[in-house]
């Protein structure tokens, strides 16, 4: 009996043993389980909009300056900037901060003034910012496009499109000089297509920082570009010997004949110091401003000056300005001559209506025979009729 009781203890222990042994290895692998394959939580496929539900839109505009009616104002040309105007609305009814940036695409991004800012915009109002776009001198004659983009916490965002076209030059010439010693210029443009002539002849002895001569043509101008530009700047010339003198003699000419509007100006200067010249000369024959020459100079010198400015339109005008000046002075001149008298007044009032109004025939145009027979000469005549039939 006590043998069998032994034998009963002795299986009770050894299986508390294995029960305490498998607990142990079964606890050990739970462990390292857990430090080898930590639990990782599971994240939502997408994250939530902070503004589910826009408040508001904002809605973009582009436009160019200038009256609504120009013709041909998107027009500009090689070097000359164009300036637009960006308007951007919040229709929301909070403020905004938007985001406006510039999307170049047949632009290169040189050209802009700036390619991204910043509006703080009321809630229901526009507010506007100045673009301006300068196309280089090497630009390809064509027309462009670029794209504005606005956007807004909590607001649609909207873009919208522009275009310009660039002009390209049918002459350019450049001159830059600054040194010590003797030079000399001779330039002489004549463009019937124009109306224009233009000569100019510079020598100087002495030294001068810069003295740079340029002059742009394009024959057939569009919208605000200019038929013919010359620019002038001297900075700070000195006689070095006795002798020394800037000498200068350069006229500009917009022949009635040729469509251009009659006006001439002649300047001519014997200067021994000429601190600054700043000068221009503008003739717009066709486009926006046709019809209009403009002669503008700020000059600073000792010495001998003189200004000789005229318009001569046949049984309709004649105007004269004559200006010498011997000494030192400093002058600012602007001289401007508009060729008026191809515009009609409007008809205004009840006599412009109605069978009682008398009708006046039409004049009839001049016609000019040939009797040319070089097509040099054939071409004025052409050139006389057109101008004929055009007033």
């Amino acid at each position: 009996m006590k043998k069998l009781v032994l034998i009963v203890m002795t299986l009770m222990i050894l299986q508390a043993s294995a029960t305490v042994e498998d607990s142990g290895v079964a606890s050990s692998d739970v462990s390292a389980n857990s430090w080898n394959n930590p639990s990782t939580p599971s994240l939502p496929s997408y994250l939530p909009s902070p503004c589910p539900n826009p408040t508001g839109s904002l809605y973009v505009t582009v436009g160019l300056t200038g009256p609504e009616g120009e013709k041909d104002k998107s027009y500009t040309s090689q070097g000359k900037a164009i300036n637009f105007i960006i308007s951007v609305k919040n229709d929301g009814s909070a403020d905004v901060e938007a985001s406006v940036s510039i999307k170049p695409k047949d632009c290169s991004i040189d050209w802009f003034g700036w390619t991204s800012t910043t509006m703080q915009i009321p809630a229901g109002v526009s507010r506007s910012e100045t673009l301006q776009i300068q196309p280089d001198v090497n630009a390809v004659a064509g027309l462009y496009r670029f794209g504005v983009e606005a956007s807004a916490k909590c607001r649609r965002s909207d873009s919208k499109d522009a275009t310009f076209n660039v002009q390209a030059l049918d002459y350019a010439s450049e001159t830059a000089v600054s040194g010590t010693g003797q030079f000399q210029i001779n330039k002489d443009i004549r463009s019937m297509n124009s109306g224009i002539k233009s000569s100019k002849n510079v020598l100087f002895s002495g030294s001068v920082d810069a003295l740079v001569k340029n002059e742009y043509l394009i024959d057939q101008a569009k919208g605000k570009n200019a038929n013919f530009l010359e620019k002038d700047a001297v900075d700070n010339y000195n006689s070095v010997s006795a002798g020394d003198a800037l000498i200068g003699t350069e006229s500009f000419k917009s022949s009635a004949i040729f469509g251009g509007v009659g006006a001439r100006v002649q300047e001519s200067y014997d200067v021994q110091q000429m601190e600054f010249k700043n000068q221009d000369f503008t003739l717009y024959q066709t486009g926006s401003l046709k019809k209009m020459a403009e002669f503008k100079t700020a000059d600073n010198f000792t010495g001998y000056y003189l200004i000789d400015a005229k318009q001569s339109i046949p049984g309709q005008k004649n105007l004269k300005e004559h200006e010498e000046y011997i000494g030192s002075f400093e002058i600012n001149r602007r001289i401007l001559f508009r060729d008026g008298t191809t515009s009609k007044n409007p008809c205004t009032g009840i006599d412009c209506f109605g069978p009682s109004s008398p009708t006046i025939p039409s004049p009839i145009s001049p016609s000019f025979s040939s009797p040319c027979l070089s097509s040099s000469c054939s071409d004025f005549t052409s050139k006389l009729n057109a101008l004929a039939s055009s007033t």
